[in-house]
């Protein structure tokens, strides 16, 4: 499913995968390996790890060897309009740190739960979850128009 999730999102014309944690093995990592919908490149990869990931430094290698970027446990792009960080979201002190430092975005997993709202200038995102879920979900975020698409995966 992570295969066919990165696919979608690069059909939808996705320029970077951002993978919010619970990796948990390489076979996830290599789902990740997907090539531009307008090239033959690879599409940039970054990542961070969640509470069930055990082997983080094992996967840290492993991502790191085939050109992935690990940002664990917090990654920052900064963009035009405020940055956008993204973590898991099981550490409450920097969750709450990024909105308090005014993120222009804050990505995270960790519930499983797709949700879009706003804490002050913080727009707070959760694309859901593609393991233990009823509906595979991923969001689709165009950060020049802040407009955020949510996508069911098949």
């Amino acid at each position: 499913i992570t295969r066919r999730a990165a696919e979608l999102l690069t059909r939808r014309g996705a320029d970077l995968l951002l993978h919010l944690g619970d990796v948990g093995n390489e076979a996830v990592i290599d789902a990740l390996l997907v090539t531009s919908a307008d090239s033959d490149q690879p599409l940039p990869v970054r990542l961070v790890f969640g509470n069930t990931d055990w082997n983080i430094d094992v996967l840290t290698r492993y991502a790191e060897n085939l050109g992935l970027e690990v940002h664990h446990p917090v990654g920052r792009i900064d963009l035009a309009g405020g940055p956008l960080v993204f973590m898991h979201g099981d550490d409450s002190r920097a969750f709450k740190q990024a909105i308090t430092h005014g993120a222009a975005y804050l990505c995270y997993g960790h519930t499983h739960v797709a949700s879009d709202r706003r804490s002050g200038r913080t727009r707070l995102v959760n694309p859901g979850a593609l393991f233990r879920t009823r509906a595979p979900t991923v969001v689709l975020l165009d950060t020049e128009r802040d407009d955020l698409s949510f996508l069911e995966v098949e």
